[in-house]
């Protein structure tokens, strides 16, 4: 934590500029929001509480970079984060989610972010453990004179051995020597692991529960079944994994994991809700028909994003200072059209600009993941190297942006349709006829002669994503 504490604004921009092309205003005022989280914990007077944060409306196509900047922030910050459709939530009385189950999904982020962190820091101990649980299946411990060997033991071990006890303990060293260095790993043992208990109440409330009471009734019941194991034959290897999991779970303390979590999600928890201009009524029309439903779904959504206490199966969680960032293309509403308690919890706009023929060509050669070294990654695990020239860059962006003008503007996507068609022929030839050491150089020429059929077609409807 206090590695993301030292993070200043520009600092988060620069993170975020090695995957995102672009957006200026977007990145500075997802940097200033994470920041002020951080002002908000250094506070020591009774403010802090009522410092909330100023949720952010993100508006531009698709293909833009919304929902890549409210995840690469989370990441950062190393905080709980969800992202849910405004339009798979429904008015209450409605079949469909609940508006409650993002709060849920979130605890459920931060309740495995907290165990990761628990596991990482008794890993060592349990890992010793786990060496003794092996080694007493190997060599089980003297336990009286009648004591008999599971195994032979090593003869040429120096010196006599004073009693079996001594014996036993430096037969022990010696295994416990050849388990480190992995020359056990694949002899077999039996152990004793827990039988899962899979209780069946899927049909249970048909419908009239929510999610937290079924997830809350399913926990109770099983905590009421008898914990049964079961024996397992393993080789070392698989043993070792599924011992340590087991002891894991025995060294961390899950009350104090639901605790730290719920913390955790109620200061640093990001939600970003997708698609919120789909339940925004359009302009000019009157109520009636779908509106209400999506009026109704609006409602819904202000207490959650007003802060409220939800239950979940974790414990109630206050939603007074998860960040929301909401994101919406609004080509055929606009903001305006939410309705004034939902617009007025959203006070920082941003309009996310249109991607350009040159930032398509950054896009293909500047980010951590740009699409270039992930295809270059994918013929090099076949031993291939696949080379573009600078000329080859510039052309396969310059069709990405025609065809994005001439059909549907679909954004850094369009990228990804037209890669796919420049270098499926060769992903399919590897290794078959394209073998082990070879190397494929795409240049311009090669581009054209692949891609131009693409432009020149007006009917690209099998291209559009």
């Amino acid at each position: 934590m206090n590695e993301i504490d030292s993070l200043t604004p520009r600092q988060i921009v620069t993170e975020l500029d090695k995957y995102i092309i672009g957006q200026k205003d977007a990145k500075r005022n997802v940097a200033i929001a994470l920041r002020n989280r951080i002002r908000r914990m250094m506070v020591k007077s009774e403010i802090q509480k009522d410092i909330v944060p100023n949720n952010i409306l993100l508006i531009g196509s698709t293909g833009v970079g919304k929902t890549e900047i409210a995840r690469r922030l989370a990441k950062i910050a190393n905080a709980p984060f969800t992202k849910v459709e405004a339009s798979k939530f429904t008015e209450v009385g409605y079949v469909g989610r609940d508006v409650e189950s993002m709060v849920r999904d979130l605890v459920e982020q931060a309740v495995h972010l907290v165990r990761e962190i628990k596991n990482e820091a008794v890993k060592i101990k349990a890992a010793e453990a786990v060496e003794e649980i092996i080694l007493d299946i190997l060599i089980p411990p003297v336990k009286s004179a009648g004591f008999a060997r599971a195994i032979p033991v090593d003869t040429d071990l120096e010196g006599e051995p004073s009693s079996d006890a001594d014996l036993n303990e430096r037969t022990r060293d010696r295994f416990r020597e050849k388990l480190r260095n992995g020359e056990l790993d694949d002899r077999k043992i039996e152990i004793n692991v827990k039988a899962s208990s899979s209780v069946g109440i899927g049909m249970i409330g048909n419908g009239m529960m929510d999610d937290a009471s079924m997830a809350g009734l399913q926990d109770m019941i099983s905590g009421m079944m008898p914990k049964k194991t079961k024996k397992r034959k393993l080789s070392i290897a698989e043993a070792r994994k599924v011992l340590l999991e087991e002891e894991v779970s025995k060294l961390v303390d899950f009350d104090e994991v639901k605790e730290e979590a719920i913390k955790l999600a109620e200061n640093n928890g990001i939600i970003f809700i997708d698609e919120i201009d789909k339940i925004a009524s359009k302009s000019g029309k009157g109520g009636g028909g779908p509106d209400v439903s999506r009026e109704g779904v609006q409602r819904d959504l202000l207490p959650i994003v007003e802060g409220s206490a939800v239950s979940t199966k974790y414990g109630v969680v206050n939603t007074d200072h998860v960040l929301f960032i909401a994101a919406g293309a609004f080509h055929v509403s606009k903001p305006s059209d939410l309705i004034p308690e939902l617009q007025g919890r959203f006070p920082i706009r941003v309009e996310l600009q249109s991607l350009t023929q040159e930032d398509f060509s950054r896009i293909l050669r500047e980010p951590k993941n740009a699409l270039t070294k992930q295809y270059q990654a994918l013929f090099e695990a076949e031993q291939v190297s696949l080379e573009f020239s600078e000329d080859s860059i510039e052309e396969i962006a310059r069709i990405a942006f025609v065809i994005n003008q001439e059909v549907e503007n679909i954004g850094a996507r369009r990228l990804h349709t037209v890669m796919s068609h420049l270098l499926n022929d060769f992903l399919f030839e590897v290794p078959d006829v394209i073998e082990p050491n070879s190397k494929i150089m795409v240049t311009r020429e090669m581009v054209l002669d692949r891609l131009n059929s693409l432009v020149k077609n007006r009917d690209l409807s099998q291209y559009i994503l």
